[in-house]
């Protein structure tokens, strides 16, 4: 069966990374995080980098920093993962839907931008399958309407417009490290930031409130990293480039052989990496082409099968047409680094000769 997703960190590094870590002594030396932070700061070009337990903390700390709570609305595209959401809600603020461009499947700008009322305090752009959104046209409606932009880059760890990454353009980046992403701690995440204060206050919300042990300064959040998953990611961070490359070049041989199905755009000076390769099918039954796909040993994988806006506690009846036929017709298919040309040759032919005679 060719997978979807596997991590490309083994048993034996992690065992080596405990050795490590522990050495001979009973105490972990408390420095791991600071670094990997640090080197996710140079990847990403902002000036300061916050690990958190998770890409959710990451949002939510991120919007709690920036003073988002009650009576505000945080615009988010409706095709996304329900963190994107739940999110918002933690903090008490309104959840507002857009639609998405049903080309790159992320946030439609000008339906985006439509939505803004003065009760809007933030937008969340998101980087689906890591393809970066147009961030320069986002941070213009920004500055035109003094909002904040924090961006979902759960999904683009190393993605770019024009040479310069996600994560460094809005107020805050929100990045995940779960082990289905370009580069994982298993479980964990990273906020980016240019932001003095907003830095300031997310380095005491996800620690108790405390920068003084015992000195607790505001109510906070036990959302801290631990040392053993910052030297898995400090690992993990140095093969980006190289994971990211590979990524690219199974999707470029994808593009070139695949038949019958929509296949994923990128827009020009937007560096894709692929965290997910997502194809729509055009008049072919969703159910019965996953199922035949595995018939040839082949796993894929619906993000996302539903909009957000139809979750029981997000009921809202907008209109979102790109969103709902999105989520009625991608499906996702291997892309991992450590594929073997075999691997890609047999997920072709299964798409292509399931596409050819229907499903």
């Amino acid at each position: 069966m060719i997978r979807m997703n596997q991590i490309s960190i083994s048993t034996k590094e992690i065992y080596n990374v405990s050795k490590f870590l522990i050495g001979k002594s009973s105490s972990i030396e408390k420095n791991h995080v600071n670094r990997f932070e640090l080197e996710f700061t140079k990847l990403i070009g902002s000036k300061f980098s916050i690990a958190v337990n998770s890409g959710t903390s990451a949002l939510h700390l991120s919007l709690l920093a920036l003073g988002i709570g009650p009576g505000d609305e945080v615009i988010i595209p409706a095709f996304s993962f329900a963190a994107t959401a739940n999110s918002v809600l933690l903090t008490g603020a309104k959840v507002v839907f857009a639609d998405i461009d049903l080309e790159t499947y992320n946030i439609d700008i000008e339906d985006m931008e439509s939505k803004i009322t003065t009760k809007t305090k933030a937008v969340i752009p998101v980087h689906l399958y890591g393809l970066p959104v147009d961030m320069f046209r986002i941070m213009r409606i920004a500055r035109k309407y003094k909002i904040f932009v924090v961006e979902d880059a759960a999904q683009a760890h190393g993605a770019d417009v024009n040479g310069k990454r996600v994560g460094s353009f809005g107020s805050t980046g929100a990045f995940s490290f779960y082990y289905s992403k370009n580069i994982s701690t298993y479980e964990g995440g990273m906020i980016t930031t240019s932001n003095l204060s907003a830095f300031r206050k997310i380095n005491l919300l996800r620690n108790q409130g405390m920068r003084i042990q015992y000195i607790n300064e505001l109510p906070g959040y036990n959302n801290r990293l631990t040392e053993l998953q910052a030297v898995i990611g400090y690992i993990q961070l140095s093969k980006l480039g190289e994971f990211n490359s590979k990524r690219i070049e199974n999707a470029t041989y994808y593009n070139q052989q695949l038949r019958g199905v929509k296949i994923p755009i990128v827009p020009k000076g937007h560096r894709h990496v692929y965290n997910q390769y997502t194809i729509r099918l055009i008049d072919l039954d969703r159910n019965k082409f996953r199922k035949e796909l595995l018939r040839y040993g082949v796993e894929a994988k619906v993000y996302y099968p539903s909009t957000l806006n139809k979750l029981p506690y997000l009921k809202n009846n907008v209109k979102l047409k790109n969103a709902e036929l999105a989520s009625k017709s991608v499906l996702s298919i291997p892309i991992r680094p450590n594929l073997k040309s075999s691997e890609l040759d047999r997920v072709i032919n299964a798409v292509n000769k399931i596409a050819k005679f229907g499903a």
